[in-house]
């Protein structure tokens, strides 16, 4: 799992990343405050920070300072509606390394994210990193993408996680438990059918014929087997 350590004083703003970064996978870690924000650091050890500039106690420029002082290598990426040029250049000399503008859509703060997750899997040294082979399917953890042919495919983290299980266990029937553990660790577990959406969404992207699918089988009252 990959863990993420959002700071934002907008409560609305805040609840909105924190459902976008789980969706996709990731452990998030939510703070209101630049000092609790320095507090969940040293006890969390996220893998990347999202932080905004603008939050009581502490503004995010005095927050990456003393991050970038405790770890210079953790990824940072700050969150402000402050448009002016000064401010962004301020916040990649202190250390940043990347600045996204309020307002911003969900799409846009993923791409960013995964970006900066592709840096971290770089960056760490992990044999479960590997990448792996499902039938026309070659899948690339470390770059959250996945290859059939030519084509390109954009997985998110827990995708990545789900499909790593199916290949580690070839032939077997994965109930939903299993399933959960997989792709919800350190998050409470969603329903079945969130599950079986997440499942649907997985084949259109790696199913030669997603109706009617080849690696990833329905195996009814049970749950779901890779077919080698």
């Amino acid at each position: 799992m990959m863990k993420v350590l959002v700071a934002e004083d907008d409560r609305a703003m805040r609840e909105g990343i924190e459902d976008a970064l789980a969706g996709e996978g990731y452990t998030v870690v939510a703070v209101a405050d630049g000092q609790e924000a320095l507090e969940r650091f040293e006890q969390e050890r996220p893998d990347f920070v999202c932080l905004d500039i603008m939050m009581p106690r502490l503004n995010g420029y005095d927050v990456c300072r003393q991050l970038r002082q405790r770890d210079s290598r953790v990824p940072i990426i700050f969150l402000s509606a402050k448009s002016e040029e000064v401010d962004r250049v301020l916040g990649l000399e202190l250390g940043a390394d990347d600045f996204i503008m309020k307002p911003f859509g969900v799409r846009e703060l993923i791409a960013r994210v995964r970006a900066v997750s592709r840096r971290c899997f770089e960056a760490r040294d992990d044999p479960m990193d590997a990448p792996f082979v499902m039938g026309d399917l070659e899948v690339s953890p470390k770059s959250l993408r996945a290859r059939m042919g030519d084509a390109v495919v954009e997985l998110s983290l827990r995708e990545v996680q789900l499909l790593r299980t199916f290949h580690a266990h070839p032939g077997q029937v994965l109930d939903r438990d299993t399933l959960f553990r997989a792709g919800w660790a350190g998050q409470p577990y969603p329903n079945s059918r969130t599950l079986d959406q997440h499942i649907s969404k997985l084949r259109k992207k790696v199913e030669t014929d997603p109706k009617q699918p080849t690696l990833i089988r329905t195996v009814h009252g049970a749950g779901y087997r890779y077919e080698p």
